[in-house]
């Protein structure tokens, strides 16, 4: 037994005790917290005060103006709306999609329409 003793007592001193700090946590400090970590997030992910990011992927340009996979692949190919591709995804900014919609806004000729035949008295 007096072996064990004296084996023990060796390791005795390689034993450190850290004291640790005891901080108390609010709920102030959560919320503010909180708040911080929104604000990076926002921040991190480009989300604009519209509501829209500015880079959309292929799939989310389909959904915003309506047209098939075809279609945006051939506004892609003849240069009409640019792109970013990384590895093998799309990007499309989306201050270009607005002004390509606006680039090609158009307003009928009252003459030339149905509502302008109706409104000068004429036959369907």
């Amino acid at each position: 037994m007096g072996k064990q003793n004296k084996s023990f007592s060796i390791f005795l001193p390689l034993i450190k005790i850290n004291q640790m700090s005891v901080e108390i946590v609010t709920k102030e400090d959560l919320t503010e917290f909180r708040q911080l970590l929104l604000e990076d997030l926002r921040s991190i992910i480009s989300i604009k005060p519209g509501n829209h990011k500015e880079w959309l992927k292929s799939s989310e340009v389909r959904k915003l103006l309506k047209i098939s996979p075809g279609t945006l692949q051939n506004i892609r190919i003849n240069g009409t709306l640019t792109f970013t591709k990384i590895g093998g995804i799309f990007f499309y900014n989306y201050d270009d999609i607005q002004n390509l919609l606006e680039k090609n806004k158009t307003t009928p000729l009252l003459g030339n329409s149905l509502l302008g035949s109706i409104n000068k008295g004429g036959q369907l």
